[in-house]
């Protein structure tokens, strides 16, 4: 299970769970986040999301990321 904190002030932030699978969010707006899954050296693009706060973006994050599990 992943749990998100990123900020959208954030460019760049990277999530590990248990079992070594990560999540990896850029940005070069701050608006939109590319959301990546995978582990730290081979990852693919599962999403992109827009939000405005970083309540909405954690929230994004996470139904993001359980579409793909």
């Amino acid at each position: 299970m992943f749990k998100f904190n990123m900020l959208v002030q954030q460019n760049y932030a990277s999530f590990q769970d248990e079992a070594g699978r990560c999540v990896i969010v850029d940005s070069f707006d701050n608006k939109e986040f590319d959301v990546r899954f995978g582990t730290r050296s081979n990852s693919k693009l599962i999403g992109t999301v827009v939000a405005d706060s970083d309540a909405e973006l954690n929230e994004r994050l996470e139904q993001v990321v359980a579409d793909h599990l």
